[in-house]
């Protein structure tokens, strides 16, 4: 199946820009309506309390606590929805079986969804190749934006784009409605299949 001829997004260097981490940081303060994840990769490479509560899990002991009282991400996904009414949400393309990773990140999903971000789950298998991961920013307003994210082949960002061209994070945007039409919620997939 997958989505033909929405894989490659048409983002070049004529229309996208670099994006530093603090730059990317602010995004997350400035938008107006709605932001959106694209996650497609089987693992992420993490550091820090990441790594900590990844290791936890690995060894079957209890993670670290995470929730909108101790995780600034958390805190503010749910003072920005709850505040100003903004929506998160994120579609997580996962394989069949689920890897490690995969299986571990639900736990980060439900505290997330716990704050505020609507998460859909689509299988690799329905979508295929689904290109790199994507942020998108107010996808329906004027002042629509993307970030297409590059990861190295461990896992860790390699690099950020920015797109602002309109064209592209329509291509983008269109990307995203896709998978997210064959997606179920994260409550339904959880209730299906024993992570």
């Amino acid at each position: 199946m997958g989505t033909p001829g929405l894989a490659a997004a048409p983002v070049t260097p004529a229309n996208s820009a670099a994006l530093t981490s603090a730059e990317f940081g602010t995004l997350f303060d400035t938008f107006q309506q709605t932001v959106v994840r694209l996650e497609a990769l089987p693992a992420y490479a993490v550091g820090g309390a990441e790594e900590l509560r990844l290791q936890a899990w690995r060894d079957g002991r209890p993670r670290p606590e995470r929730s909108v009282r101790t995780d600034p991400w958390l805190a503010r996904i749910a003072l920005s929805t709850i505040t100003a009414g903004k929506q998160w949400s994120r579609v997580r393309v996962v394989d069949d079986p689920l890897t490690d990773y995969q299986r571990y990140q639900f736990a980060s999903h439900i505290e997330a969804q716990a704050a505020g971000e609507q998460v859909r789950i689509a299988r690799r298998g329905d979508v295929g190749d689904v290109g790199p991961d994507v942020w998108l920013f107010d996808a329906d307003s004027p002042n629509a934006h993307a970030v297409v994210m590059h990861y190295t082949p461990a896992g860790s960002v390699d690099r950020r784009e920015l797109v602002t061209d309109r064209a592209a994070v329509e291509h983008l945007a269109a990307r995203i409605r896709s998978v997210a039409a064959t997606a179920v919620s994260l409550n339904e997939f959880l209730a299906v299949v024993h992570a």
